[in-house]
């Protein structure tokens, strides 16, 4: 029997988190589903732990699957060949599939046979509870059958993960291999926008589906210049492949907006970097911003004005827009006001985890 839907798991290295994320997957798998978990050559006990999971198991649908570590990218492409269901649902193995997760997917599936499936989540903060919250997605009610509208909403919602986005196999198939790009971050931003242009209906289920973890770790060890470049180098790629199925006026507005958020989000997030790399790192993922947007920023700009842009924060765009102006004239008080800004958020956060770390330490 071909699975209704294959839930894969790109694992390395997770070895506290691994046997949990399986575990709420294991819970709710019925014989119509499989679970496929490929480790990327972990080097701590996170095989380990699989093996023992899978072998407790009675059933032939879990696998576990080893391949030489290559990256998250790789392992995302592995887990897509070793997929056997009508639908892939990415489980990040940090992360948790809540209760009842895929009976609404089942369900959503047996009424409408969408080609995506889009649903709400929580950020996640295990060691702070009260800044856990839930992240709805906003689209229209119903199945959606527009594949403009569809790519305009999704772009709209500026939620690039490809987790949250349960997708027909046979869409993943329609896009030359390997589907993410390797050896890099933010492939879920070069992949995510081709796979949804290439959809005819989606459905958004209006229930959280997965917790997406917020780890206890320093900003200072996820920021880097490779990360930010990355970002860079992830921009051409959906913008080539939206630019080849000839788009309208109306999505690559959808797209410079959705690009310009992420954009501003990674330069406030460079000024982490000492000072020269931030330099260089800003001047290079500026270039490949600019190149990689349809129109200018005045075009933009007065899009957002005239509501020619769908937003589902239009207070939230107008001040992104300010921002970006100062980012890309070169605003002198802007660039004062981020450094000072991310040193202090900085040592902030590294106050905190150390404080969390000598909690945990002392029970």
């Amino acid at each position: 029997m071909t699975p209704t839907i294959s839930i894969v798991i790109p694992a390395y290295n997770v070895q506290p988190y691994i046997e949990q994320c399986v575990r709420s997957a294991l819970g709710q798998l019925r014989e119509h589903h499989e679970l496929v978990v490929v480790d990327d050559g972990s080097t701590d006990n996170t095989l380990a732990l699989l093996t023992k999971l899978q072998e407790s198991w009675p059933h032939p649908n879990f696998r576990v699957q080893t391949q030489a570590n290559q990256g998250i990218a790789a392992t995302r492409n592995q887990c897509i060949l070793a997929a056997r269901g009508d639908y892939i649902a990415f489980l990040d193995s940090d992360d948790v599939l809540c209760d009842g997760a895929l009976e609404h997917l089942d369900r959503a599936i047996a009424e409408h046979r969408p080609d995506v499936i889009a649903f709400n989540f929580s950020m996640w903060h295990p060691n702070e509870a009260a800044k856990t919250h839930d992240v709805g997605l906003v689209y229209p009610a119903g199945v959606m059958r527009d594949p403009e509208a569809i790519l305009i909403n999704f772009m709209a919602n500026r939620h690039m993960y490809v987790w949250a986005h349960v997708i027909r196999r046979d869409i993943y198939a329609q896009l030359p291999e390997p589907v993410f790009p390797p050896g890099r971050v933010f492939e879920d931003v070069a992949t995510l926008p081709r796979l949804i242009s290439l959809c005819t209906s989606l459905l958004h289920v209006p229930h959280k589906i997965i917790d997406y973890r917020q780890h206890l770790t320093s900003i200072t060890q996820s920021i880097s210049a490779k990360w930010c470049l990355d970002f860079a180098a992830a921009l051409p790629v959906p913008r080539q492949f939206l630019q080849q199925r000839a788009v309208s006026v109306a999505v690559q507005r959808q797209f410079d907006m959705m690009t310009a958020h992420f954009y501003l989000s990674l330069v406030k997030s460079s000024y982490q970097l000492p000072h020269a790399i931030g330099q260089r790192t800003r001047a290079a993922i500026q270039a490949s911003f600019v190149a990689n947007q349809f129109g200018d920023y005045a075009s933009l700009l007065a899009a957002s004005r005239a509501g020619q842009v769908l937003s589902k924060d239009r207070a939230q765009d107008a001040r992104m827009l300010a921002e970006l102006r100062s980012v890309l004239t070169g605003n002198l008080a802007f660039h004062l006001k981020q450094a000072a800004s991310r040193k202090y958020k900085m040592w902030r956060q590294a106050r905190k985890l150390r404080r969390q770390l000598a909690a945990q330490q002392s029970r």
